[in-house]
């Protein structure tokens, strides 16, 4: 596999989960009671936890994000 292919590989995977982290946090920031709503009626759980718990696996896919998808990316570009 060549650099040229590699390079292509963590564009599309930076853009794709680019616009999922996206799309994350404008659910999170604006129609956060539907969020909630929805996922209330499969589990049982209090609004404080579901916060808890939103903002902590977004802080988590952001961190996978940078440093498994745009920072190879970066690098890749810079060698390339």
């Amino acid at each position: 596999m060549d650099i040229q292919t590699l390079t292509n590989f963590f564009m599309w995977c930076t853009i794709i989960n680019g616009a999922l982290l996206a799309l994350w946090t404008i659910l999170c920031m604006f129609p956060l009671d539907w969020v909630y709503r929805t996922h209330s009626k499969w589990f049982p759980i209090s609004r404080e936890t579901f916060n808890v718990a939103m903002y902590g696996f977004l802080g988590l896919f952001k961190i996978f994000f940078l440093v498994f998808n745009a920072v190879p990316y970066v690098a890749l570009l810079i060698i390339g």
